[in-house]
């Protein structure tokens, strides 16, 4: 059997499309409230905020000794204990302090991200206290 090049083209085109390697990593999410100041990265600062209020702090797991202030991940729910907690979707949010050193006690430990109120409550219902989350670092 001979496969012309317009097809071969094709067919590594389909290969790519259907085996392509996914570069998130998948984690935990919970959700805190304010007061968010200080915070591990920037202290006091109000500016440091997206006007969005999309943003989060970074579980042992990212924080990465600090170098974890200031990245953006792509946030996405894709599980819980309990059903109908996801939202469609997904966030962008950007680190702007450390779990272990929040103002604001998490919704429950371990998390790998704890995300703002708003951020949270754009993928998953507020109800629950942890997700389970696919993430990418953009």
């Amino acid at each position: 059997m001979t496969i012309n090049p317009g097809d071969q083209w094709l067919l590594l085109s389909l290969f790519f499309v259907l085996f392509a390697v996914s570069h998130a990593d998948i984690g935990t999410a919970a959700h805190y409230s304010p007061p968010y100041l200080p915070t591990a990265c920037y202290g006091s600062d109000p500016s440091q905020f997206p006007s969005n209020n999309l943003f989060a702090a970074a579980g042992d797991g990212i924080w990465d000794n600090g170098a974890a202030c200031g990245r953006q991940y792509l946030v996405r729910c894709i599980s819980a204990a309990e059903p109908k907690a996801c939202l469609f979707g997904e966030i962008r949010v950007k680190i702007v302090d450390q779990v272990a050193s929040a103002v604001s006690p998490p919704s429950t430990g371990g998390a790998t991200m704890v995300l703002s109120t708003t951020a949270y409550g754009a993928i998953a219902r507020l109800s629950v206290t942890s997700i389970d989350i696919e993430f990418t670092e953009m």
